[in-house]
């Protein structure tokens, strides 16, 4: 987790941007949440719907802001 919050902070001191940049740390970012979710929360071992809960949870929104992303790049 420190290791992936520490790519995403150097990618934003670096100023580094574009839509590949931007999807990068995006998938950064759920990937982070996900770890989250399987070992703070506990759920890692959890069968069934609370898994996917919050897998869903994560993955709803970043597929619509990828797509916004992707959408508002000309």
């Amino acid at each position: 987790m420190l290791s992936l919050t520490l790519v995403t902070f150097t990618i934003g001191a670096a100023g580094l941007g574009g839509l590949t940049v931007s999807l990068s740390v995006l998938g950064l970012a759920l990937l982070k949440g996900q770890l989250v979710g399987d070992y703070f929360m506990g759920l890692k071992a959890v069968r069934g719907p609370w898994r996917w809960v919050v897998a869903l949870w994560l993955l709803l929104p970043g597929a619509l802001i990828g797509i916004a992303f992707t959408l508002a790049t000309p």
